[in-house]
């Protein structure tokens, strides 16, 4: 049986609510990826939709994103009272009915989140996901990747 963090009964990743300490920054890593991880992201219609819902679902914050053929990274800091994983649900729902993939689901039921503790690691995940292009083989230098940017100044702050 597969186990995630000492539960047996789990079957997908544990999706803690942020912490929110002494004025510091809530900004959250997120991994979301594609159904049997398809390529079906990495095209200028993909991109300009996730935009669009990132957008439109306004209770988080979007700031820098990569989108790859089959996973999205983004960061996200939360601006309403509104729980990650109904925000996720969401956006992903919206696009992939804009992006109509017919009976097959788009997104992979679940998704990857980790808040960011410190600026250096917001900064060092940050080049570590821009690489990822270059990584996969999809471009020489990650500035070529097309399907990058960010919506969102995300500003860490210390206190």
């Amino acid at each position: 049986m597969l186990r995630f963090y000492g539960d047996p009964g789990r079957k997908g990743p544990p999706h803690h609510s942020p912490v929110e300490k002494d004025n510091l920054s809530v900004i959250i890593f997120l991994t979301v990826c594609t159904k049997n991880r398809k390529h079906r992201l990495a095209s200028s219609e993909a991109h300009r939709v996730l935009i669009e819902w990132w957008t439109k679902a306004d209770a988080w914050f979007v700031g820098r994103y990569v989108i790859l053929p089959d996973h999205v990274h983004l960061f996200c800091a939360p601006c309403l009272d509104v729980p990650l994983g109904k925000w996720v649900g969401y956006w992903k729902n919206g696009v992939a009915r804009m992006l109509k993939t017919g009976a097959e689901p788009l997104w992979q039921r679940d998704f990857w989140d980790t808040q960011v503790r410190r600026s250096d690691s917001y900064d060092g995940k940050w080049e570590y996901v821009r690489h990822n292009p270059v990584r996969h083989g999809l471009v020489q230098k990650a500035d070529e990747w097309p399907y990058q940017g960010e919506i969102h100044l995300l500003d860490w702050h210390d206190s």
